[in-house]
């Protein structure tokens, strides 16, 4: 049987179907404006969400004679963002003032996109008081001043699309946190100094996978690993700090993040190591293998507290320790031990208690001048054992010398110390380098690492760090004596309140590096010839003369002078540095 089919097929198609279709009033609401907005937050398309939204609207509006004659859609945009910061929204408030806008109203594919909280009870006064109307989905029609239902409606739209955010930022951040613990699943973003991003095969959701996601996982950077173990060595040998550590990786060459991958640091200008730098790489977890989430977070400010309405400003600061998260399994390789970044934390809490006593006892590092002092940092003066400084006399001539007067008022030092201790350089330089290629001279190295493993004097040596570490704890509980003494002899206690609490906190803070400490061990013959045989010729540096290779030389081994000028002799002692180990030797 064949229906007889109409003048107009949509008729008969509806008819057979059973649609009742709606027909379009001769008199319609005239020309509008459509206003939209798509985050790419959510990995959002912005064509797909403007074409929906384009269509609701549409679909909403055409069955009464609406025509929209213009666009105003906002892509990126959150929706706690207020009308005057979005880009298009803001166009189409600028546009309300001009009569001849072409166009009488403004309608939206859904409300919850356009307004969050507040907002709509913000805007809607401006669009009655130019005569426009605002035509809404979720409430079958124009918006109604005067409908108490109206307003209440809008006011919960607003606040369930302030709740729908929160929560789904909740679940993604829990699920973000469970990925983490349980898989140590890189969650994205830059990776670390020393590692690179690499592929980690097929993604666990066979959805993603079957449109070709791949998991990232991070893998170890051979060119710049060894600069982060640089970092940790030397910070933990307790006398550098991070504007000194930048210092010698700026002097060596060693590229800086920024200039290793420009890519990753378009915001940074690639010039060198800073402070920050270091400290950043210092104070990372993730270098113990482990996977870290939720460091830093986002948080929204107001933009103006005393303009509530003028929303709120996105911002990244640290989190509470309560909302980080860490892997229970180690993630991707480890560059530094857990031990060694625990101790590199106590080490740091209890340079921090100090205040700036604490880092003025830090080594300070010349960033001017173009004259190489080749023992900066390694001459002690033998009366006051501080560091003796380079300088240049006589125009041609490097010396070192210590000066009485930058010592301490009433140090007991002073009773025997010359006004200027002074030491030239080349009287040092050459019977130094003679014991130094007799020592570490591939014929004498049998003899030489016997006295090494000799020296280390059996586990209850102490290192240098702990013999800091101890000195710190014994000069706090010294303070807190005196204080303790001035108190019973009728000083007020309110005025040695801060200084008490500072004192306090020097003590927990060595305490807790004490106890954060592993037990020294000693090495064996055979560790100690492995380690030694990790060192450049040192017979063939010497011969060569340089001054940056000689420093970095006397660096690497650990050389120590003490100038006694009562005897006038310099006495030496080295303690190898190989692979961020040190064994301690000596004449």
């Amino acid at each position: 049987m064949t229906a007889e089919i109409s003048t107009d097929p949509w008729a008969t198609l509806d008819d057979l179907w059973g649609v009742e279709a709606v027909s379009v009033l001769d008199e319609g609401i005239g020309p509008l404006a459509f206003s939209g907005r798509c985050s790419t937050e959510d990995n959002q398309d912005p064509e797909t969400s403007r074409a929906w939204q384009f269509g609701n609207a549409q679909k909403f509006v055409e069955p009464l004679g609406g025509v929209i004659v213009e666009e105003f859609f906002d892509v990126g945009q959150s929706r706690s963002v207020p009308w005057e910061r979005r880009p298009e929204a803001a166009r189409l408030l600028e546009a309300l003032k001009d009569p001849n806008r072409g166009w009488s109203g403004v309608v939206v594919g859904e409300g919850t996109r356009c307004w969050f909280g507040n907002q709509f009870s913000l805007i809607a006064p401006r669009f009655e008081a130019y005569g426009v109307d605002l035509w809404v989905p979720e409430l079958g029609g124009k918006f109604d001043a005067r409908n108490p239902s109206h307003k209440m409606l809008m006011s919960v739209l607003g606040g369930m699309s302030e709740s729908e955010r929160q929560h789904v930022q909740a679940r993604v951040r829990a699920a973000m946190d469970a990925q983490v613990v349980n898989e140590g699943r890189h969650q994205g973003g830059r990776a670390p100094y020393g590692y690179v991003v690499v592929d980690g095969g097929p993604h666990p959701n066979p959805r993603k996978a079957a449109e070709g996601y791949r998991l990232r996982v991070l893998a170890v950077d051979d060119s710049a690993a060894e600069a982060v173990r640089r970092i940790f060595a030397d910070y933990l040998s307790g006398e550098l700090g991070d504007r000194a550590i930048a210092t010698r990786l700026n002097r060596d060459g060693v590229p800086c993040p920024s200039a290793l991958r420009p890519e990753q640091n378009r915001h940074r200008l690639g010039d060198g190591w800073q402070g920050s730098t270091v400290r950043a790489i210092l104070e990372n977890p993730r270098y113990t293998g482990y996977a870290f989430f939720g460091r830093w977070r986002k948080f929204e400010t107001l933009l103006d507290p005393d303009d509530v309405a003028a929303g709120h400003v996105v911002k990244f600061r640290r989190s509470s320790p309560d909302r980080v998260v860490r892997s229970r399994r180690p993630a991707h390789p480890a560059l530094v031990s857990v031990e060694e970044f625990t101790q590199a934390q106590l080490l740091r809490k209890s340079r921090a208690a100090g205040g700036m006593r604490g880092r003025a006892k830090l080594e300070r590092t010349r960033t001017s001048g173009a004259r190489p002092y080749i023992l900066k940092g390694r001459m002690r003066c033998g009366i006051c054992t501080r560091k003796m400084q380079g300088a240049i006399i006589r125009k041609e001539h490097t010396y070192y010398r210590c000066l009485a007067r930058s010592l301490a008022p009433g140090s007991a030092a002073l009773t025997n110390h010359p006004r200027t201790v002074n030491l030239a350089e080349d009287v040092v330089l050459e019977p130094l380098n003679k014991w130094l290629c007799q020592v570490f001279d591939r014929k004498s190295m049998d003899r030489t690492v016997v006295h090494l493993v000799a020296s280390q004097g059996g586990p209850e040596e102490k290192s240098t760090t702990r013999d800091a570490a101890k000195k710190r704890l014994e000069a706090a509980e010294a303070e807190l004596r005196r204080f303790q003494a001035a108190i019973a002899a009728g000083v007020a206690p309110v005025a040695l309140v801060k200084a008490i609490n500072e004192a306090e906190e020097q003590r927990a803070a060595a305490s807790a590096e004490l106890k954060g400490l592993p037990a020294p061990t000693a090495l064996t013959a055979a560790e100690v010839q492995a380690r030694l045989d990790g060192l450049d010729d040192v017979t063939t540096i010497i011969t060569e003369g340089k001054p940056e290779r000689l420093a970095r030389l006397y660096e690497d081994l650990g050389v120590e002078l003490r100038y006694d000028i009562a005897e006038e002799a310099v006495y030496a002692t080295t303690s190898p540095r190989v692979f961020n180990v040190r064994v301690r030797g000596g004449t």
